[in-house]
């Protein structure tokens, strides 16, 4: 059984995220946990919270996640699908880090903004900070009003110049696993040759794939790496975006808010980050 943490802020754009979640694992036995963290709300209204305030913001947390749930069982009638709900009093990502533990949590499932739905904020700084800060569980971040598609071809961009763990590839494989899905490894071309720890990394990469359909693509330097993977997202219609979140990494880069805009990388589908 699959255990996916859908964390909410009762917005229409947490809601499409749940949506993909319930339709990606429509063939999966799955637990969905919706999860609402009232410390933000609390903190953003009153300087002084008085216990009884608190009390009456997880009251009304427990009514909405509640309703959610009602919902989710209305709109997705599947027998494959059970719901719970998780009102927490600590931030977001106190709040996330206690659920994947006490629940087991293999996925968690997020919009790219908030109810406040600013289109100048990369993602929404909820969402940046939960995959800066999240290191035991992939993190799946769902565009707005991202229509689901099944995700058949898989997208994987990596510079061969790290060596990924059997451990690491696990997350990329399930998402494999779902739809028999294609996974296209994708390299940037900065250098005239791979080198030999390059040439070790490709190596040991194609040997953990393996028993998944893939292939290996070589793309032309641009000025912006977001811009050709933008691209090859287009011209090969890939459908999701996988990449491993490690120390000097290219995710590390465009979640550094202070540069998302120099960078211009704004995912156009549904894009997986797998913690180091």
């Amino acid at each position: 059984m699959k255990h996916i943490l859908l964390p909410t802020d009762f917005s229409d754009n947490a809601w499409s995220a749940a949506v993909y979640a319930l339709k990606l694992y429509t063939n999966e036995v799955c637990t969905f946990y919706f999860l609402n963290s009232t410390k933000f709300k609390a903190s953003a209204t009153r300087s002084y919270i008085t216990n009884k305030y608190i009390e009456t913001l997880r009251a009304e947390a427990l009514q909405e996640l509640t309703n959610l749930k009602k919902m989710a069982r209305v709109a997705n009638a599947n027998t494959n699908h059970t719901f719970e709900i998780i009102a927490h009093e600590k931030d977001l990502e106190a709040a996330i880090n206690d659920s994947i533990r006490l629940h087991d949590i293999d996925l968690v499932v997020m919009g790219t903004k908030g109810a406040t739905g600013a289109k100048e904020v990369f993602f929404g700084s909820n969402t940046v900070h939960i995959i800066s800060k999240i290191k035991d569980c992939p993190v799946l971040v769902v565009p707005d009003e991202f229509d689901f598609v099944i995700p058949k071809e898989i997208a994987f961009p990596t510079g061969f110049n790290r060596y990924y763990s059997n451990i690491e590839l696990d997350p990329l494989r399930a998402m494999s696993s779902l739809y028999n899905s294609k996974i296209k490894v994708i390299h940037i071309n900065t250098e005239d040759h791979l080198t030999s720890v390059q040439t070790y990394n490709k190596d040991m990469l194609h040997d953990y794939l393996k028993q998944y359909e893939h292939s290996f693509h070589w793309l032309p330097k641009y000025t912006k790496k977001a811009s050709a993977i933008n691209e090859f997202i287009t011209d090969l219609n890939i459908n999701l975006l996988v990449m491993v979140n490690y120390e000097h990494s290219f995710i590390e880069k465009i979640i550094n808010e202070p540069v998302v805009k120099k960078i211009g990388f704004h995912p156009i589908i549904p894009f997986l980050v797998i913690p180091a």
